[in-house]
């Protein structure tokens, strides 16, 4: 019919040029991302939503403010065209992936930013949320005890990263990726959404077939020295965590709680309390950036009191 197409699909314009079929891209520029332009040296996390003033994080993990980055507040069609750019950048970008694609909700690793979009009805208004890792340090830039030291290198194999959310425990596990590295270790991360900066060595996995636990069925035919799982929430996550552990992998498990005992509760009533020290042997609590406390576990049977024969 000698007709042009007009899309906004970047991928299926190029499919229609390659077939001789005249076509117009009136999508977004490719490669341009507004959202990217409100970072600077200083901004932890970028939140837009329509209706609303930019926000940013600024300052360092454990430490910032939120500041307005406009007066402006954002229309509907801001907001439109903004998350049209990333979610079709992520299409042919070859360092952005789509790690999460839902009804309403996308959440993109573009290079080192995560950006997570919503739309209505699951959110009751569109919202860009932007979040990159601020520094990126080595296991020497912590204050680490002597003793802390000797126990990552030669005896931890089931290690517990713990503390709020922003408090750095994502910049600590890649400082003791790294760590291991350098060691001479074979390091794999099961992670989802893949946002941990490690080096190309370091194989990044996510859900396979949409499961932890068939991507962690995978993993024990690899045969890792240590596997970090990034943000363990859900009971199955715990369970993998047990399973690998069990089978000799050297566990890095990233747990989100107020305090270093919280931890350790997360996995009571999920494993036998027995099994607890051979699979948890160590609990790095991380505050503001820097480790605030450290827990080893180990387990002790002790003669109950008024007990006079042992053999009891």
């Amino acid at each position: 019919h000698n007709a042009t197409v007009v899309t906004g699909d970047y991928i299926l314009y190029q499919m229609l040029l390659t077939l001789g079929v005249e076509a117009e891209y009136i999508g977004p520029p490719i490669g341009k991302i507004e959202v990217l332009k409100y970072f600077d040296k200083e901004t932890l996390s970028v939140h837009l939503k329509e209706g609303a003033k930019p926000l940013a994080k600024k300052g360092k993990p454990g430490s910032f403010n939120l500041v307005e980055l406009s007066s402006r507040i954002l229309t509907r069609e801001d907001m439109l065209r903004m998350a049209y750019e990333v979610i079709e950048s992520s299409k042919i970008d070859p360092d952005a992936t789509i790690e999460i694609r839902r009804k309403g909700a996308y959440v993109i690793q573009m290079g080192e930013y995560r950006i997570s979009v919503s739309f209505p009805p699951f959110s009751d208004g569109i919202e860009i949320t932007a979040v990159r890792p601020l520094v990126r340090v080595l296991l020497e830039d912590y204050k680490l005890s002597d003793k802390l030291k000797k126990r990552i290198r030669e005896r931890a194999a089931g290690i517990l990263i713990a503390g709020p959310p922003g408090s750095g425990k994502t910049t600590f596990a890649g400082a003791l990726i790294e760590f291991y590295r350098r060691n001479r270790k074979i390091i794999k991360t099961l992670e989802s959404p893949r946002d941990l900066q490690v080096e190309p060595e370091v194989t990044q996995y996510t859900k396979l077939e949409g499961s932890f636990e068939k991507t962690a069925d995978l993993l024990l035919l690899v045969r890792p020295d240590y596997v970090c799982f990034d943000e363990m929430r859900k009971t199955e996550d715990f369970k993998i965590y047990t399973d690998m552990r069990l089978a000799g992998i050297g566990m890095i498990g990233v747990v989100h709680c107020g305090s270093p005992i919280e931890a350790i509760q997360r996995f009571i009533g999920r494993v036998d309390l027995g099994l607890l020290p051979h699979i948890v042997d160590t609990v790095i609590f991380i505050e503001n950036g820097q480790i605030r406390e450290v827990l080893s576990l180990e387990i002790t049977v002790k003669l109950p009191e008024g007990m006079k024969d042992r053999a009891l």
